[in-house]
């Protein structure tokens, strides 16, 4: 099993699937996986859902498809592998596969669902599509690099928006006569990173609200004043509030600025929202995991918050049943340039799903009985 789960993975690997060009990997997902014995369908959008079982629970096994951009030269230096996608995150998604063949192979009494999901870097087409066409579960588990000795547990949330300030403009030499829409930008930008709620523990990166500049654009390189600026901004958002908290507080902060600035024109677009997310800690399927882990790596689990976003937010919020992030690989290589895994750390990932699987089964049926 050990060699095939390898050349699973390096073949996902040596498939470039950056957001929105999944579909040769989705098509030979899709073959595998019927060669594996799962029974197996592409939905509208690319995502590759692979069944096996027919008991209960049914739990859901999900990871995505698609990268960054980025090529990374696919090649095994002693006991690591490198590639694009190596720790993000078609390692938890291949080991997610081999668990499941191997749990039906061995005849378990659960129905697994192993979903391989398209856009997860980009606006989450692949989730939300399942949810969508009513994909359901009784337990979940996200395929995303955690480390294999960790549990994700939850996420903060996002808001995506693109600001746009313009004010007259006119010639350099003249700079005391016109107001700068560069210079205008970031004024607001001063004013927006201001904004805290009382809710928040400024202490901590997870239950506080942050907020970075990924894009700024303006002005043209000549002796002319820029009359137009556009900045995209990151705000990530905890737990206790929501992205309409946060939204509405932008309106108002770009209004008041407005206000006092009558000759600048400001526009506020939303690009993007998720909500956050944290799942519950003492679920059957976290105790599960971290009796897996423990097995299999003879540590105990640790329970981890981030500060990132995943489709564990959208699912989670919209299906009311227990849910965590795992799999194989340092979370600090996701979108690098030396992005790799340990093959041992993917091989250990693969027996801490299937452990987990068997356990959850178990816990699922105590539950059942009353015990």
């Amino acid at each position: 099993m050990e060699d095939c789960a390898v050349q699973l993975l390096t073949k996902m690997l040596e498939i470039y699937s950056p957001s929105r060009k999944e579909e040769t990997l989705s098509l030979f997902l899709a073959e595998e996986m019927a060669k594996m014995g799962f029974k197996v369908k592409r939905d509208r959008v690319g995502n590759v859902i692979g069944e096996t079982g027919r008991g209960k629970p049914v739990i859901l096994l999900c990871g995505h498809m698609d990268t960054v951009t980025g090529h990374i030269p696919v090649q095994k230096r002693g006991n690591t592998l490198y590639g694009r996608g190596a720790v993000d995150a078609k390692a938890p998604l291949a080991a997610m596969i081999v668990a499941a063949s191997a749990l039906s192979a061995e005849g378990n009494s659960a129905k697994i669902i192993v979903a391989g999901v398209v856009d997860e870097e980009g606006k989450s087409r692949g989730i939300k599509n399942l949810l969508k066409e009513g994909i359901t579960a009784d337990y979940a588990i996200f395929g995303e690099p955690s480390g294999v000795e960790k549990i994700t547990i939850g996420y903060k949330g996002n808001l995506r928006l693109k600001i746009t300030c313009k004010t007259t403009t006119g010639h350099s030499a003249a700079n005391m006569l016109y107001e700068n829409a560069v210079e205008k930008a970031f004024e607001i930008w001063k004013e927006i990173q201001k904004i805290h709620f009382p809710s928040e523990k400024l202490e901590s990166s997870f239950y506080s609200l942050t907020s970075t500049i990924t894009k700024i654009a303006g002005g043209k390189g000549n002796s002319t004043i820029p009359s137009s600026c556009q900045i995209t901004i990151d705000m990530r958002i905890p737990p206790q509030l929501t992205t309409l908290q946060v939204l509405e507080e932008v309106y108002r902060r770009v209004k008041q600025y407005e206000m006092a600035n009558p000759k600048n024109s400001v526009k506020v677009h939303v690009v993007d929202s998720v909500e956050p997310f944290e799942a519950d800690s003492n679920s059957p399927l976290v105790k599960a995991l971290s009796i897996a882990i423990r097995e299999v790596r003879h540590k105990t689990a640790v329970l981890t918050r981030k500060t990132g976003t995943g489709d564990m937010n959208i699912f989670g919020r919209t299906v009311k049943i227990p849910v965590v992030t795992y799999g194989p690989g340092d979370p600090t290589l996701s979108h690098t340039e030396n992005e790799c895994i340990e093959i041992q750390e993917f091989l250990d990932g693969v027996e801490v799903y299937k452990k987990a699987v068997t356990r959850l089964i178990t816990l699922h049926g105590e539950k059942c009985n009353g015990n």
